[in-house]
């Protein structure tokens, strides 16, 4: 029988642009794009057009990294033997963090006016976490966190599930 997980919570980026939206931003760029670089082209200006085509493939390519990036996902898993943070995306998932459930520390730090971070904490190792959110959904994380934690030491002391 697998372990009760306390907290299984999987961290996704925030996706800003729907597929439909990055055509219509690539659309505003290239149709006027080609219409300049045929202007520029018919007065004798040959090197504008490739300049203009150079900075039309960075933005595509900076939107599709946008889009690999939102494809990611951070998952917290917490038992009461083990604390877990794993690194998802398509085809791929590792590991990043393992560590006792009874020795792990929740750690909930301001940093500047108004960011705020979370990180476990055991034995002078540290992981920052759910980097993806925003400075009060990181406060709700640590506070879920750490009462994760709090119920599954309470199995492990066999005081119960409930709280």
């Amino acid at each position: 029988m697998p372990a009760a997980l306390y907290m299984d919570a999987v961290i996704r980026p925030n996706r800003s642009m729907s597929p439909l939206g990055f055509r219509i931003v690539l659309a505003a760029l290239a149709i006027p794009g080609v219409l300049v670089s045929l202007l520029f082209f018919s007065l004798g200006a040959w090197p504008a057009p490739l300049f203009l085509g150079f900075d039309i493939l960075l933005v595509y390519l900076a939107l599709k990294a946008s889009f690999r990036a939102a494809d990611r996902r951070e998952r917290l898993k917490v038992s009461a033997e083990m604390v877990e943070v794993i690194e998802e995306a398509p085809g791929y998932s590792r590991t990043v963090w393992t560590s006792p459930t009874a020795f792990t520390q929740v750690d909930l730090e301001a940093v500047g006016e108004h960011e705020m971070r979370v990180r476990l904490r055991l034995s002078g190792k540290r992981r920052s976490v759910g980097k993806a959110l925003s400075p009060p959904e990181r406060e709700a994380l640590g506070a879920a966190l750490k009462e994760a934690i709090r119920q599954a030491g309470r199995e492990r002391h066999g005081t119960g599930l409930a709280g």
